[in-house]
């Protein structure tokens, strides 16, 4: 097995996306257009999509990093607009862009061009993701996106299943899809909540930060496989197992939380990356099958559907918002309500690697072995839309998001509830610290005693500080300065503990022992505000 074009892959994504973190152009479309443009490079290999590795492989760690990320609490409290988005919407697009698509494109079957509804159907997960967390969206439109694209993906393949097995001549039916996106969705949302029990379990007692995260990084594959096994909804077994994990993620040590963090972020970032990558890279691969058609056919083709696309998602966003409110407990719930949330929520409909890879997992031929109605175009189109989506939509967003002028998150209103948080967390902590003490058993020297007060006290104050007035002369706050002077202290004493084993005065064993205390400590000293 050659393994040079996946290591091609995975260096040249990951240069390019640190790339785009120094330009203004968002690191997924600049991954995307760089995708397209090496494709036709002399000596490139070609990548592609097969959709036995994409859906198994590449999608449960994305869907679990996004999920791990996001709030169950926040999830639940926005329910409505996320099932009505997630389940609703996908299955408005499907019909409507599979009914445009049959009166487009001349001898497409319906059949057929319901196929590519459901593929073109559901906003992509990754894509959603990256835009929402580089534009800094509202954090209830942030979390509607998140929750939509961690479900959809389950609702649009269930509707590809039905409409390809009505386009290859198996006899499907409106019941039978429905009886089948119902098995896939409570037997995907039950296999979560089954290995939700056993793997929770394992994390609170593996003692082992190693073991603990080489079981992290099985999870989503093992839930995947087993809902998927049993023939129920695989994307949203993972979604319920690291929603539900990362929702009781305080119970597990804070060394495991520590390095889960670090992994989970260098998995996200190469998975991430190659995945635009490969968006771009399949350009070569979905042109080979056109040659067919009109050049000028087929761009109205492209054209119109994407238009059809992206129409359809505000067609069906502005009533799903403001309909609901016509009844006044819904309005008194959710207060005052905007055109310009929903109108965002409309144009970041990304679609991205998972329609793609439902795309080329349409058979070649039907029952009878008669080539699948127009295969090529499909995949073509599917190709257009999910370009058109990231170019068009990604690129605009961020300066939409800015010319609609949204209000800015009020920084002095979290830093004080933080501060009065800390300060109710603190008095615990003294209080159990008394009693502690009072007991013969814990009994300390008074300077320990005194540095255990210390590191509370400085706990409870960093907060606050935070609030209070900058240093003139540099603008850092006190909180700030702090941090510094204390990593420029552990910088000294790192510099001697490596001049000591340089000198062999200490061994390496023991240097990585004491530079490790270091890096806790600096850690501790250390918060990143990023």
């Amino acid at each position: 097995m050659d393994v040079m074009p996946l290591l091609m892959l995975v260096a040249g994504s990951a240069a390019i996306a640190a790339a785009g973190r120094r330009v203004p152009v968002p690191a997924p479309l600049l991954l995307v257009a760089v995708g397209l443009a090496v494709s036709y490079v002399p000596g490139v290999p070609d990548y592609t999509l097969d959709p036995h590795i994409v859906l198994p492989l590449l999608l449960p760690p994305l869907l679990h990093t996004a999920a791990t990320d996001s709030s169950y609490l926040d999830l639940r409290a926005q329910l409505r607009p996320v099932a009505l988005l997630s389940v609703g919407y996908v299955l408005f697009a499907t019909f409507v862009v599979g009914c445009a698509a049959y009166l487009i494109v001349p001898g497409l079957p319906l059949t057929a061009a319901l196929v590519l509804g459901a593929v073109v159907a559901p906003p992509d997960a990754v894509a959603a993701t990256a835009v929402a967390r580089r534009v800094g969206l509202p954090p209830r439109i942030t979390t509607i996106l998140q929750g939509e694209s961690l479900v959809n993906d389950a609702t649009a393949i269930t509707a590809f299943r039905v409409a390809l097995a009505a386009a290859v001549g198996e006899g499907a039916t409106w019941a039978g899809g429905v009886t089948e996106f119902l098995i896939a969705a409570i037997g995907g949302v039950g296999v979560g909540l089954v290995l939700m029990v056993p793997l929770q379990w394992l994390r609170t007692h593996l003692r082992e930060a190693l073991l603990q995260n080489t079981l992290s990084l099985l999870i989503p594959f093992v839930a995947y496989a087993v809902a998927e096994q049993v023939h129920a909804s695989g994307v949203l077994a993972v979604v319920v197992v690291a929603l539900c994990l990362g929702h009781r993620a305080w119970q597990v040590d804070f060394a495991t939380r520590l390095q889960e963090e670090a992994v989970w972020k260098m998995v996200a970032f190469v998975l991430e990356s190659a995945v635009f990558a490969l968006i771009g890279l399949q350009l070569p691969v979905v042109l080979e099958g056109l040659g067919g058609y009109e050049g000028a056919d087929v761009a109205w083709y492209a054209v119109a559907v994407f238009l059809v696309v992206a129409v359809a998602r505000f067609v069906w966003v502005y009533p799903a918002t403001f309909l609901p409110r016509l009844s006044a407990r819904v309005r008194a719930r959710e207060g005052d309500l905007s055109w310009k949330g929903p109108f965002v929520i409309g144009w970041a409909g990304m679609r991205g690697v998972v329609s793609l890879a439902i795309a080329f997992s349409i058979p070649l031929t039907v029952h009878g072995g008669e080539p699948f109605p127009e295969r090529d175009l499909l995949l073509f189109l599917t190709f257009t839309t999910v370009i058109g989506t990231l170019v068009v939509q990604g690129v605009t967003l961020p300066p939409l998001i800015r010319l609609l002028k949204f209000p800015a998150h009020d920084v002095q209103a979290r830093t004080l509830a933080e501060a009065n948080a800390q300060a109710q967390a603190s008095r615990a902590a003294e209080q159990r610290l008394d009693d502690l003490l009072a007991d013969e058993r814990d009994a300390l020297p008074a300077p320990l005693a005194d540095r255990l007060r210390t590191v509370l006290e400085r706990r409870r104050n960093a907060v606050w500080e935070r609030l209070g007035q900058v240093n003139p002369v540099t603008g850092e706050s006190v909180d700030d300065t702090y941090r510094r002077l204390s990593r420029e202290m552990i910088g000294a004493e790192r510099e001697v503990f490596v001049r000591l084993r340089d000198g062999r005065y200490i061994d390496d064993e023991m240097l990585r022992t004491l530079l490790r205390r270091l890096d806790l400590e600096e850690a501790a000293a250390y918060r990143e505000t990023a």
